[in-house]
């Protein structure tokens, strides 16, 4: 008499219903996902970092827009004063250069400040507390000054460093931009052959 055994099943290999319902490491785990993430957000900071680097300031063209509040509360936009030149100057109390500017601005504008065609416009970046005021006071300054809040206005010049200055013409665009070393004759230089090309008396 012939008997059938059937084989048990080993117990060193799960059933396949005991293999379809293990449950399936994970591929990444939470320490994994984390440090991916780290990597890919300081990747992408270095990236916009680079693309920074590469930009320039604008040096023609049309001038960034920005919207401004002057220290003495008037609220406006750089669009405000399209058809007149513009003199944009970025500065800070704690920069030697600025200090050595900072006359040479103030006379500059005396020169124009009875014409109705000329603005000049201070954006004190990075520093927008008494300091600033202190500055203005020191040196008399008496065109409109504005601080950079949230270096945002810096940031759409991409501007390197402090001082720098852009000059608007009457249509919005960047007519001139200088690193440093303005002075009056320098100023009015530019902005007279603005106004020249512009047909002004």
């Amino acid at each position: 008499m012939s008997t059938s055994i059937e084989a048990a099943p080993s117990i060193l290999e799960p059933t396949s219903q005991a293999q379809e319902n293990a449950p399936k490491p994970e591929r990444f785990g939470w320490g994994s996902r984390l440090l991916l993430a780290g990597i890919v957000v300081v990747a992408v900071v270095f990236a916009l970092a680079l693309a920074r680097q590469r930009m320039t300031q604008p040096e023609s063209g049309s001038a960034p827009d920005f919207t401004f509040e002057t220290f003495d509360g008037q609220t406006m936009r750089l669009s405000d004063l399209r058809g007149k030149v513009v003199m944009v100057n970025f500065w800070a109390s704690w920069c030697g250069p600025c200090r050595a500017e900072a006359p040479e601005l103030q006379s500059a504008w005396e020169y124009y400040q009875d014409r109705g065609d000329v603005v000049f416009l201070g954006i004190a970046y990075a520093d927008n507390g008494p300091r600033s005021m202190e500055f203005m006071a020191e040196f008399g300054i008496t065109y409109m000054n504005a601080p950079d809040l949230g270096t945002r206005i810096s940031e759409a010049y991409n501007i390197r460093g402090v001082p720098e200055t852009f000059i608007v013409d009457p249509q919005g665009n960047v007519a001139q931009f200088i690193f440093a070393g303005v002075t009056r004759e320098r100023l009015i230089t530019y902005i007279d052959g603005i106004l020249a090309g512009q047909g002004a008396s």
